[in-house]
């Protein structure tokens, strides 16, 4: 059995639009940008940078950057690219919210042909549905089916054995 290596193309993808570039190159990730957001949202508080890269490290990854080339946004997809895909851990810094980089941000997402026939794409959100809504999103036809573990607190305090 031959084990394939991650396509070089996830990484090579680059949308321009106005002053703002958004790109899938992992090379360009700010990290103190995407772990100070990161640690202080709802969704992974205090979450270590360690884990915020590992997870970089292993979904195909979105940064959005100004004219500056300083990181604003981030997106990152956790996928096999045929089956199944999840949307985690976006966010526009709020200096820049207000000028359409969500919406832009997904509907580059959105446009990836490696995502055009996955089954089943999926996120979680708070407050963003609107957003999601304009590119297919809905809330589950069957939440009956839909299984989960929740540890919200699971980096508090946390003791490493990895």
């Amino acid at each position: 059995m031959q084990i394939l290596n991650e396509p070089e193309y996830l990484e090579n993808y680059v949308f321009e639009k106005d002053s703002y570039r958004i790109s899938t190159k992992k090379s360009e990730l700010d990290f103190e940008v995407i772990h100070n957001f990161l640690s202080n949202s709802y969704w992974s508080p205090e979450i270590p940078m360690d884990f915020v890269k590992k997870a970089a490290k292993h979904s195909i990854t979105f940064g959005i950057y100004n004219v500056s080339n300083h990181q604003v946004g981030y997106a990152r997809v956790i996928s096999d690219q045929c089956t199944y895909a999840y949307l985690a851990d976006v966010f526009v810094l709020e200096s820049e919210r207000g000028k359409g980089l969500s919406k832009w941000l997904m509907e580059c997402i959105m446009s990836l042909k490696e995502f055009k026939y996955v089954r089943n794409f999926s996120l979680q959100t708070l407050d963003a549905h609107t957003l999601y809504h304009q590119f297919g999103f809905q809330s589950p036809n069957y939440p009956d089916r839909i299984l989960q573990i929740i540890k919200p607190d699971i980096y508090k305090n946390l003791k490493r054995d990895v």
